[in-house]
């Protein structure tokens, strides 16, 4: 079914009641979505979409609150967030799509690829979590929140219709989401149909405890460690990070001399 008010839209932008998805589209083949962070937008990307564009129609749209894509009363929640995608690959992509996703927009994926099966094909998972982030050190609600505020507030300021004001707002409702979210029970891992790949940085905000737990739940997962980076290893060396995610997303799985984890799935896995 598609979003009413995508059919007269200019590219790159597609209406919905009560709200819009901004998005934005480079190359061509099999389509791939990315999904960026909390309180980031789509040009976290801008070292990704150049090399992942060489092979697939990549999209990168904007969360609703973040980037382009204007705010709207009420709060923004996991569900909001999987619905919208869910109907962006619906509408706007027309089908199943190869999905990625990064920290908060990886969560997205992840419940998309749970809930929507039939939508995902390929999924990968950069810096993400089963639990939602919680805040480090004393204080209450968000330690740091002002000085994040101050610092990303210039960039939302120069693509947002809000305006640079409105950003205390969205990232309110970020840290209300995260603080009040539920974390997904590793059982639940079981229910992803797609061969992922799970990517994060040696240093990253998510523990790497978190990562092998997802790792071990989903059922047709690689892991890859980035060595030397953070939680922003996609900007930090996007030549290895495209490299990896460019083999995951067009070979076939390679057979293990010696399998352990993969031990008994033989030719299963070579989709």
């Amino acid at each position: 079914m598609g979003i009413p008010g995508c059919e007269d839209r200019a590219p790159g932008h597609c209406g919905r009641p009560g709200g819009g998805l901004w998005w934005a589209e480079q190359g061509s083949g099999e389509p791939l979505v990315l999904l960026h962070g909390g309180l980031a937008d789509a040009r976290f990307f801008s070292r990704t979409v150049p090399a992942l564009a060489e092979r697939f129609h990549v999209y990168t749209p904007d969360a609703r609150g973040h980037g382009h894509t204007p705010d709207r009363p009420g709060p923004i929640t996991p569900e909001l967030l999987v619905q919208d995608t869910a109907a962006f690959l619906a509408s706007v992509v027309g089908g199943p799509a190869h999905l990625a996703g990064h920290s908060m927009g990886g969560g997205t994926a992840l419940q998309v690829a749970l809930r929507h099966p039939d939508l995902v094909r390929r999924l990968i998972l950069i810096s993400a979590s089963i639990r939602p982030p919680r805040p480090r050190g004393p204080g209450s609600p968000w330690p740091g929140l002002a000085d994040l505020i101050r610092f990303l507030g210039p960039g939302y300021g120069e693509v947002s219709p809000d305006g640079e004001a409105h950003f205390p707002v969205v990232a309110g409702k970020i840290v209300t989401m995260l603080t009040g979210a539920l974390a997904l029970a590793p059982a639940d891992l079981g229910g992803v149909r797609s061969r992922t790949l799970l990517m994060a940085g040696d240093e990253d905000a998510v523990s790497l405890d978190d990562t092998v737990t997802l790792y071990n739940g989903i059922p047709d997962a690689e892991l890859a460690i980035v060595p030397g980076t953070s939680h922003f290893l996609l900007r930090e060396k996007p030549d290895l990070c495209n490299a990896i995610m460019l083999d995951f997303l067009t070979g076939a799985p390679v057979p293990a001399v010696s399998p352990v984890r993969r031990a008994g799935e033989g030719s299963s896995r070579l989709r």
